[in-house]
C-alpha cells in the first residue's frame, strides 16, 4: 500500500483515544469518546468490556470521514494494565472487568506471598490480575468455574477485531503470571490462582503481527495486521522515544509513575517497585507506581468547588509564585486517596491534610496537593533508583503535564530536570500506531524519533532547603495514616 497510514488505539480508564498516524510520524486525524468507571462497592473498581468496544465503534466512526482511512493497513494497541477480563467458552463477558486500581483482593494478595516475587517481578498487590482471580475462585466461584480465557483489557478490543485471543510481553507481565526474564507464562503462579496455561491467550511481541481484522463492520480495508501492542505505559514509552537503558520518564494521569528503561529485569519487590517487560523485545522496565496522581488535583478542585483546574492552577501561581518558597507553615498533603503502591504496599491506605488553619485558602490546598504528588514521586524515585536503575533527565507526560506550574515543582522537589513535550496526551496512541508499523515491516525510524521538545525545567536549588524540611514533614506523617486505616 502507498502511504500507509497506522491506526492507534489507547484504551485508558477515563477515555479511549484513537489516531491515524503516516509513516512520517504525523499525526493525521484523532478522536476520543469518554468513558466512565462503575464502584459498586467501596474498594471496587469496574468496567463493562463491552462498553470499550461500543468506545472504540465511536471513535473509528469519528476517524472513518478521514481520507487517510482507507490506507490504513495496521493497527496498534495500547492500554490500561492489570485489569481482568473473563471470557467464557464462546468468548462471551462473565463479569465486569476487574480494574487496575480495584482493592478488593487485599487478603488474596497477602496469601499468594512474596515467594515468586523475583520471577514475576512484582509483589502480589490487590491491583495486580492475579489476586483478583483468587478472590473471584472464593467469592464468585460459579463465574471462575465458568472462565476459558483471561484477557488484559486493550485484548478484549482484539478479540473484537479479530475473532483472536492474544496478549504480548508487557500487558502479560502485568498480571503476576509472567516469567519477566523468560517472558513466557510462569506455570507455578498460574497454579497459585487456580488456572492453567490454556486458559491465557498466546504471547507475542509488542511490534509482532498478533492478527488480522476480520470484523467488516469497521469500514477498514481488507487484511489490516494489528500489533502485539502494550500496556499504557511501556507503549507511552515507545511513543516518547524512551527505548533504551537509562531513558526515564514520569506518567502524571490518573495514576502517576516514574519509569526507567533497563536492559534486564531489575526489580525491588520489597519496596514494592515493579519489574515489567518493555512493548519492545530484549527491553524491560523498572517503575516506582502511585495510585493516585493528577486525580489529586481534579479531586480537591472539586472540594474546593473551584470552577475547574486550570482556575485553581491560576489562584495557586498568584498566591504563591513558583518563584517563591513557599512558607514552612503552608499545609501538607498525602496523596493515597486510592492507597498506595511505591513504596508502601498499602491498598488500604488513605490520604489527607494537616497544618490547616482558618487562613487556609483553596490555593494553598491546591498547592499542597501538586507538592504531595511530587513528595509521592520522589518516594518512588528512590526506590526505583534502590533497584540500580538510573534515572536522569526524566520527560513528564499525561495530563498533568499541561501545567508549568506543577513540572516545575517536579524538578525542584526531584532535584532532576524535567521536559514536557508536543503531543505527549498523545503519546500511547503514538506508541501504538508505532508499533502498528513494526507489525507490517515499516517504521523503523520512528522508533528512536521522540516526541519535539515543548519545555525543560530545571530545579531552582533556592528551593531546596525549605522543599526538603517539608518533605521530611511528609514522610512523618506516614505512620499516622497508617494507624488510621489499619
Amino acid at each position: 500500500m502507498n502511504n500507509p497510514v497506522s491506526l492507534g488505539i489507547d484504551l485508558g480508564t477515563s477515555e479511549l483515544k484513537a489516531i491515524l498516524m503516516n509513516l512520517e510520524g504525523e499525526v493525521l486525524a484523532q478522536a476520543g469518546v469518554r468513558l466512565t468507571v462503575s464502584r459498586r462497592h467501596t474498594g471496587w473498581s469496574e468496567q463493562a468490556p463491552q462498553d470499550w468496544w461500543q468506545a472504540c465503534l465511536q471513535a473509528l466512526a469519528q476517524l472513518r470521514g478521514h481520507e487517510a482511512f482507507a490506507r490504513v493497513a495496521c493497527i496498534g494497541l495500547s492500554g490500561q494494565m492489570h485489569g481482568a477480563v473473563l471470557l467464557g467458552d464462546d468468548n462471551r463477558v462473565l463479569y465486569p472487568a476487574i480494574l487496575w486500581d480495584d482493592s478488593r483482593a487485599i487478603a488474596e494478595a497477602e496469601q499468594l506471598g512474596p515467594a515468586f516475587a523475583a520471577i514475576t517481578g512484582s509483589l502480589p498487590m490487590a491491583g495486580l490480575t492475579a489476586p483478583k482471580l483468587l478472590w473471584l475462585q472464593r467469592h464468585e466461584p460459579q463465574v471462575f468455574e465458568a472462565i476459558d480465557c483471561v484477557l488484559s483489557p486493550k485484548d478484549y478490543l482484539r478479540l473484537c477485531l479479530s475473532g483472536e485471543r492474544v496478549s504480548e510481553m508487557s500487558d502479560a507481565a502485568g498480571t503476576l503470571w509472567l516469567d519477566v526474564a523468560q517472558r513466557q507464562w510462569f506455570n507455578p503462579m498460574l497454579q497459585a490462582t487456580g488456572l492453567t496455561p490454556q486458559q491465557m491467550p498466546r504471547l507475542v511481541e509488542g511490534g509482532a503481527a498478533s492478527a488480522a481484522v476480520t470484523a467488516r463492520e469497521l469500514g477498514l480495508p481488507h487484511e489490516v495486521v494489528i500489533a502485539g501492542g502494550g500496556g499504557d505505559n511501556p507503549v507511552a514509552a515507545v511513543g516518547i522515544g524512551a527505548i533504551n537503558a537509562g531513558d526515564g520518564f514520569i506518567t502524571l494521569g490518573t495514576s502517576a509513575a516514574i519509569v526507567a528503561i533497563t536492559e534486564h529485569a531489575a526489580g525491588n519487590p520489597a519496596s514494592a517497585v515493579h519489574s515489567f517487560c518493555h512493548a519492545l523485545p530484549n527491553r524491560w522496565y523498572t517503575m516506582g507506581a502511585m495510585l493516585a496522581g493528577a486525580s489529586c488535583l481534579r479531586w480537591v478542585t472539586r472540594l474546593t468547588g473551584t470552577a475547574d483546574e486550570q482556575t485553581l492552577l491560576d489562584q495557586v501561581q498568584a498566591q504563591l509564585p513558583i518563584e517563591q518558597t513557599v512558607p514552612l507553615s503552608t499545609p501538607l498533603f498525602l496523596p493515597y486517596l486510592a492507597g498506595e503502591r511505591t513504596p508502601h504496599n498499602d491498598p488500604l491506605l488513605r490520604g489527607g491534610f494537616m497544618n490547616l488553619g482558618h487562613d487556609c485558602t483553596p490555593a494553598m490546598l491546591g498547592y499542597a496537593v501538586m507538592e504531595g504528588v511530587g513528595f509521592g514521586l520522589l518516594d518512588a524515585l528512590h526506590a526505583v533508583q534502590s533497584a540500580g536503575a538510573q534515572v536522569g533527565a526524566c520527560a513528564l507526560v499525561g495530563g498533568g503535564a499541561r501545567s508549568e506550574y506543577w513540572a516545575q515543582l517536579l524538578a525542584n522537589i526531584l532535584q532532576r530536570e524535567i521536559f514536557t513535550l508536543h503531543g505527549s496526551e498523545l503519546s500511547a496512541s503514538i506508541g501504538a500506531a508505532k508499533l502498528g508499523f513494526m507489525a507490517i515491516g515499516q517504521g523503523e525510524g520512528l522508533l528512536h524519533a521522540g516526541l519535539p521538545v515543548k519545555a525543560r525545567y530545571v530545579p531552582d536549588l533556592a528551593h531546596r532547603p525549605v522543599l526538603e524540611a517539608r518533605y521530611h514533614k511528609f514522610q512523618g506523617l506516614l505512620l499516622a495514616a497508617q494507624t488510621l486505616t489499619h
